[in-house]
């Protein structure tokens, strides 16, 4: 089984959890917490893959962890579970995997606005509603400016990409000349 597979089962079953306990948010924090602390430091996550080290090392120092991190018990025991089945290193795409099915299970997008130039806050306000009103969704929109745009914008949403920028137009009116 594929490792996105896995990352994705074990997410669901944590937001199914979380949904019935009210805390889908409280766990979404505490993964993305753990993660970042695990790829963010280069020598745990080598203790945690290095063979040397027993289950019962790596135990202790995961319940160490836990405990200054503060991290419910619901997350504790999956991060444990993870660690017995050596599957620890998923993590990162468990955290991003339960993050999409949170943000499911609430009715948010989180789409990218890529412009040409920097937007002012009302045409940002106005393209967020526009998304908000046609998706039936809460829209947190992440602005970027990409200059090789040279106007116009492009909006990413999940797999979805809406390009309604000046350099795809003139490709397209180039396209058309050349096809005569």
């Amino acid at each position: 089984m594929s490792t996105n597979a896995i990352a994705k089962r074990y997410a669901k079953a944590l937001v199914q959890i979380g949904s019935e306990a009210g805390t889908v948010d409280g766990f979404n924090g505490e993964l993305t917490r753990f993660s970042t602390l695990l790829t963010g430091n280069g020598e745990l996550s080598a203790v945690f893959a290095n063979p040397a080290y027993g289950i019962q090392s790596k135990s202790e120092i995961l319940k160490e962890l836990v405990a200054k991190l503060q991290i419910s018990p619901m997350v504790s025991n999956l991060l444990m579970l993870l660690l017995e089945r050596g599957r620890l290193s998923v993590l990162p795409q468990i955290a991003e995997s339960y993050g999409a099915f949170a943000d499911e299970l609430a009715g948010v997008i989180r789409p990218t606005l890529s412009s040409g130039l920097p937007l002012e806050p009302a045409q940002i306000e106005e393209i967020r509603s526009a998304l908000a009103k046609s998706t039936g969704k809460k829209v947190e929109l992440k602005v970027e400016v990409d200059p090789s745009l040279i106007g116009g914008v492009v909006t990413k949403i999940g797999g979805k990409v809406f390009d309604g920028s000046v350099r795809t137009q003139l490709a397209r009116i180039q396209d058309i000349l050349q096809k005569g």
